[in-house]
């Protein structure tokens, strides 16, 4: 008796492969930049809300201190106007940007140096 053996194994094919590693690759070509922009988007985001606090914070300073319009305010006069972050400091920018405190009554009163340079900008409304 002689046996026939089937020495067809199963498995992919490499065309098999390679439309499966295409498709992924389309499929990464179009999620890859709308993560991206929504990380800036909510960058942007965190920051106005951040320079909103900040601002808040000052103003309530300016109030309880009976400072006029004009009034010079710094990181250490707001500190205990708002809440720390883990590390005991003001809450920074998520793209590394920095605040600047302009004069009492200006608007806007805090200002982040990365601005209009990004895009989405860092500016308040």
């Amino acid at each position: 008796m002689k046996q026939t053996k089937n020495l067809r194994k199963a498995g992919f094919t490499l065309v098999e492969i390679m439309i499966v590693v295409a498709i992924i690759g389309l499929l990464a070509a179009i999620a890859i930049p709308n993560f991206v922009k929504a990380r800036a988007t909510s960058q942007a985001n965190a920051c106005i809300n951040n320079m909103r606090q900040l601002d808040a914070a000052a103003n309530q300073w300016a109030l309880e201190n009976k400072k006029t319009t004009g009034a010079a305010v710094t990181s250490t006069d707001v500190t205990p106007y708002i809440k720390l972050n883990a590390a005991n400091s003001l809450p920074p920018c998520p793209a590394g940007g920095v605040y600047s405190y302009a004069a009492i009554g200006s608007t806007p009163s805090i200002n982040c140096n990365l601005g209009s340079t990004v895009t989405p900008p860092h500016m308040m409304p």
